[in-house]
């Protein structure tokens, strides 16, 4: 094998015999095969490749050669507090964000929860993440935010957002309009939306902030379907203000009637699948098994490693457990029996890189392996672990099998950032004690009584349950409200 320094100063890269699934249109499987990068792009796949000299060979026998995968809605700042929130619900968590602990995040908390969270989605083949920013409540915790991105040598889009602040009012912001200018070049490896939820309010606060990024020519990445916080009420205010476009991405839409989903499906937007969250927190039941019988295109998500893994592997494992989960239990209630499930594993990774990439506007760069498109090639290979033999069935394999220890080289628009298993070009010492400040910051902050308790809130006596938004005095009368009413 060559070294680290070899691979990162090489004119071009060839894996070599390795089981290369391209995620091409036609679902391209090649064993024993070769992928070459030259510069930023992929130059050739096939069987026994002639390579320019110079090339370093890295020996992918044994080895699953992928795309890099695309995670479409990851909170990045929140992953300073990595693993506190595992116990809690949605509600907590609004508790928690909104109310309370998340307004004591300074700028360099901000960074430092990027850092980290960029770090770890290459280490795990994630070569692609939406920074879902939400906590932005200045352009200083923005900028912040920005910093630390261009730091990793990943691809980012960031998702500006503000959720202490109504969305309607930081987009018509001079601040936030400068800082767009000045730090949103939209390239390649950075690219743009903006991140706000419709909460159904008739009146319709956000068409400002539609307004605005139509103005600025970039996508809106959108909270939907999410039990408590937003409805089929915001979907219909989207459509009838003509505001759905196919570059929309609606995040979980987990609680949605056939209605919204027939909009969704209409206007062309994709939806952004987060099972691991979904199962575990109340937004609604995992909503690939909906979304596939509307026809709405899907990607995959990790939403927040505050209460989970982070893990493009885990997101797709939890993705295809959940609608084989709910394709039997309806079958069931029936008094059916599934014979052939529905939905296979090469759809769900194919979630997990095409999906991202075209939900993204991206899929001409990347998302499959092809000549011609950017390098952004995974190799999942571990030949210490009984797990990764033998390769039957690839997709399979990839999930419900490989985990991120198993990712042996990652390549980011053709620039070796992991090889043999470690981090190339990423502070990791950095973001660890960048990340210590922070937990150390709202340790203090806090005291630890508060401290301990915020790992599991109380919920206090506020409309959190209505509408969780602290921007508007609006509240949704179709969960909490109603059923006391009813009691």
């Amino acid at each position: 094998m060559p070294t680290p320094e070899q691979v990162t100063v090489a004119p071009a890269v060839v894996f070599r015999h390795g089981l290369v699934l391209t995620m091409d249109d036609a679902h391209t499987v090649i064993p024993d095969a070769d992928v070459l990068v030259v510069g930023m792009r992929i130059e050739a796949i096939g069987v026994g490749l002639e390579v320019p000299e110079g090339t370093v060979e890295v020996d992918a026998s044994g080895g699953i050669v992928m795309p890099g995968m695309v995670d479409t809605h990851r909170h990045m700042w929140q992953t300073a507090m990595r693993g506190y929130g595992a116990d809690w619900t949605l509600t907590q968590y609004f508790v928690w964000n909104y109310l309370e602990h998340g307004r004591k995040f300074r700028p360099q908390d901000i960074y430092a929860g990027n850092l980290l969270s960029g770090i770890e989605a290459i280490d795990a083949g994630v070569t692609t993440s939406v920074d879902w920013s939400h906590g932005l409540s200045s352009v200083e915790h923005a900028e912040a935010a920005v910093d630390a991105l261009e730091e990793v040598p990943g691809r980012f889009v960031f998702g500006y957002g503000n959720i202490h602040a109504g969305p309607w009012e930081w987009t018509a912001s001079p601040e936030f309009r400068s800082f767009v200018e000045r730090r949103m070049p939209r390239s390649e490896m950075l690219g743009f939306q903006l991140a706000f939820d419709v909460t159904g309010d008739p009146a319709f606060p956000e068409k400002a902030a539609f307004e605005a990024a139509r103005e600025l020519g970039v996508p809106v990445t959108t909270h939907a379907g999410v039990w408590g916080a937003t409805n089929d009420a915001g979907i219909r205010l989207m459509h009838e203000h003509g505001f759905m476009t196919p570059e929309t991405v609606y995040v979980h839409a987990a609680t949605l009637s056939d209605d919204s989903y027939q909009r969704i499906a209409a206007t062309g937007g994709s939806a952004s699948v987060s099972a691991e969250s979904e199962s575990s927190c109340g937004q609604g039941y995992p909503s690939s098994w909906a979304l596939r019988r509307h026809g709405i295109p899907i990607s995959l998500s990790v939403d927040t490693s505050v209460w989970w893994s982070a893990d493009a592997f885990a997101a797709m494992r939890a993705t295809l457990s959940a609608d084989r989960a709910r394709e039997h239990h309806e079958a069931h209630a029936s008094g059916e029996t599934v014979t052939h499930v529905a939905l296979r594993a090469r759809e769900v990774v194919e979630w997990a890189t095409r999906g991202g990439a075209r939900a993204l506007g991206m899929d001409h760069l990347v998302g499959s392996l092809e000549p011609g498109k950017r390098a952004d090639v995974v190799l999942i290979k571990n030949d210490e672990s009984p797990a990764m033999f033998p390769l039957l069935n690839p997709y399979g394999h990839v999930v419900f099998q490989a985990q991120r220890g198993d990712v042996h080289t990652v390549l980011v628009n053709g620039r070796a950032v992991k090889f043999e298993h470690r981090l190339i070009g990423a502070d990791l010492a950095k973001a660890r004690t960048t990340v210590a400040e922070t937990v150390d910051h709202l340790r203090g902050e806090l005291g630890e009584q508060e401290w301990i308790g915020g790992m599991s809130p109380d919920i206090p006596e506020s409309k959190v349950l209505d509408n969780p938004y602290t921007y508007t005095e609006y509240a949704d009368s179709s969960t909490h409200a109603a059923t006391r009413d009813e009691a």
